[in-house]
């Protein structure tokens, strides 16, 4: 007998009914464990590794695929497309398609569908490396588009309807924009969807980190509901999925959606994991039977535990929807303001990870804690617990908001994304970087935004920041030399 996945035929203790009936793929995915098999085909662990070593056995006996898994190998159930198929109708959407390739794979899809080598597109800076890397492949070229920051709080509140129309004047074929940001700020998207409307062009968004938008009146309405074209998201990241499973929905009017079919499958495994598409599946349906519910409660129990932490310090420490014109912020985001408390938010991180707590980000200023449906009040009363006597030993002397490097810088451009992606490079000491071509795209992560892009100038100002950024203690990503000893220009 195959081994069976925890709590998969019962519901586990406290939880409502089981959502299987009205989720076709993550019933696929049960009832393939609830059966006997006895497979000669992939995946080659055929459940049963643990014949070989326990250990390897509890990573992948309860793993099965799409095809010979959740259908059979010729899809003749059509359990994939029936799913995606209720997704589309739940938000709203002419075309979806599910990702075990996270929001990087489905970027990636939609962008190469979009136009021609040599086209351009209008971005936000503050765009994901996955966006930056698909204008390579596609050969598509960037017009920038710099985010507004909030003077109080130094961060990136969206894109400006005067900054979307500057890019409209330059006839991109589409905007790309990130709502929301990780932050939790949003555009005025409305006033940005009318506008490129109002000259045919298509507005794709981004929406990573909101994925749970739209189905609670405690939260933002989802992009798709304000009018844009297409909405990429997580389901691993606000929402309860597996790890790198990814959405993609798309209305027709606009796009080619037989072009963005041939792309997702163009750049798609063609071996997708079972797990993931079962898990995007089953976070559909718990949106569609009880987001409301667990939702509002999140909110709450969000709101109350910024409360109990605020009460113990005078200054505001948490941004917050008052900071921020209505509907522009995710009420369920969690962001500490460090400098408000004259602290390190690095320092912070590294006391929370000595007593056992994760966070999704940290640099000087802030910290960032992700907060979902799977989270109670006993887990933030938890957190409240652990936080609150750290943020008192190490508060001292509020400082001014600073923004980071992530969010200010505005670029200046050398020669393409592309030719400098493929460009003969060399590497160069940091002392002798100054005014050469990045032929790496670097970013402080999280939140891997770009600093600088393949075909920019390193100026000394982006080194200088980069250099400080790393030395307050922030990762920094994909760099060729991650140590900023030196730097990968081209020749």
């Amino acid at each position: 007998m195959s081994p069976q996945p925890q709590n998969s035929s019962t519901d586990a203790p406290g939880v409502k009914n089981s959502l299987r009936d009205s989720a076709p793929l993550l019933d696929a995915y049960l009832s393939y464990f609830e059966a006997v098999h006895l497979p000669f085909t992939i995946p080659g662990h055929k459940q049963k590794a643990s014949r070989l070593d326990a250990g390897l056995g509890a990573v992948v006996d309860s793993d099965t695929p799409l095809y010979g898994g959740l259908d059979e190998i010729k899809l003749t159930h059509g359990t994939l497309k029936s799913a995606e198929k209720l997704a589309a109708q739940l938000w709203g959407a002419d075309y979806a398609r599910f990702s075990t390739g996270g929001s990087t794979h489905a970027n990636q899809a939609i962008i190469l569908a979009l136009g021609k080598p040599g086209d351009r597109v209008a971005v936000s800076r503050t765009a994901h490396r996955s966006v930056l890397s698909a204008l390579v492949l596609a050969d598509l070229e960037p017009i920038w588009m710099t985010p507004e920051i909030d003077s109080a709080t130094g961060i990136p509140i969206g894109i400006s309807v005067d900054e979307l129309s500057r890019a409209l004047n330059e006839k991109p074929i589409a905007v790309l924009l990130t709502e929301p940001g990780y932050l939790g700020t949003l555009s005025d998207l409305p006033a940005l969807i009318k506008a490129a409307h109002a000259v045919d062009v298509p507005v794709i968004c981004d929406a990573a980190w909101g994925g749970h938008f739209g189905f609670s009146d405690a939260l933002p309405e989802h992009c798709l509901q304000m009018g844009a074209d297409a909405l990429i998201t997580s389901v691993h990241k606000a929402l309860p999925g597996y790890s790198a499973s990814a959405l993609l929905l798309a209305q027709g009017r606009l796009l080619n959606l037989a072009r963005i079919e041939q792309s997702f499958e163009t750049t798609h495994t063609t071996s997708p994991a079972g797990a993931p598409l079962a898990s995007i599946d089953g976070a559909r349906a718990l949106l569609q039977t009880r987001g409301a519910e667990l939702l509002g409660e999140l909110v709450t129990n969000i709101n109350d535990f910024k409360a109990r932490v605020q009460s113990n310090f005078e200054q505001p420490i948490f941004l917050s929807i008052s900071d921020f014109a209505p509907g522009r912020f995710d009420p369920s985001k969690i962001v500490l303001r460090a400098n408000q408390l004259g602290a390190s938010g690095v320092a912070i991180e590294n006391e929370l990870i000595a007593a056992g707590v994760r966070v999704e980000m940290a640099d000087s200023d802030t910290v960032v804690f992700l907060a979902t449906l799977a989270d109670n009040s006993a887990d933030f009363d938890q957190l409240a617990e652990i936080l609150i006597p750290i943020l008192q030993k190490l508060a001292t002397t509020p400082r001014p908001s600073a923004t980071s490097l992530s969010w200010s810088v505005v670029p200046t451009v050398g020669t393409t994304m592309r030719s400098a992606y493929f460009a003969d490079t060399e590497m160069v000491a940091a002392k002798d970087a100054a005014g050469r071509i990045s032929a790496d795209l670097i970013a402080p992560y999280p939140p891997g935004v770009a600093v600088v892009a393949p075909g920019e100038i390193l100026t000394p100002a982006i080194l200088e920041g980069l250099a400080t950024t790393k030395a307050a203690g922030v990762r920094i990503a994909y760099a060729s030399d991650s140590s900023l000893a030196s730097y990968r220009v081209v020749k």
